[in-house]
């Protein structure tokens, strides 16, 4: 139970993100998602949208060197604690995190994450194991209706 994350590699200098977001808005592509990374010569924007592989053809047009990634989506409790409760299952399971960010849905009391791991199938295990659903991409399109 994974999603799919975009990858693209983005010049570091002003207007650039705009112009990628801006492709995305022309083409009706639905950011679900986002982070970005910085270098002093160029970024990296990890996005989540509603159709993955319709996004890459596009950006691949538009000249963007990217690439998609399967990742783990999960549904936390929105209270205290609840972060520090996941990062725990995982490591006391031997399962590390690359990385990780949030994401915004309509669901009162849940909080978002998106996380990047070296093991998908182990870390989907051990959190479900733990009670904490992990959700994938067609979960995620009914929350944003």
């Amino acid at each position: 139970m994974t999603v799919k994350q975009i990858s693209v590699f983005l010049e570091n200098r002003p207007g650039a993100l705009a112009e990628f977001t801006r492709i995305l808005e022309k083409s009706n592509m639905n950011l679900r998602a986002l982070s970005l990374a910085e270098s002093e010569d160029f970024g990296i924007v990890r996005v989540i949208v509603d159709d993955p592989f319709e996004t890459i053809r596009i950006l691949k047009d538009e000249g963007y060197v990217c690439s998609i990634t399967k990742v783990i989506a999960v549904e936390i409790q929105d209270k205290p604690g609840a972060l520090v409760r996941m990062l725990n299952i995982l490591g006391d399971n031997q399962v590390n995190l690359e990385y990780s960010y949030a994401f915004l849905a309509k669901k009162a009391n849940s909080a978002f994450m998106i996380l990047r791991v070296e093991d998908n199938d182990k870390a989907i295990k051990v959190l479900t194991q733990n009670g904490i659903r992990p959700i994938c991409h067609d979960d995620m399109e009914k929350m944003f209706k």
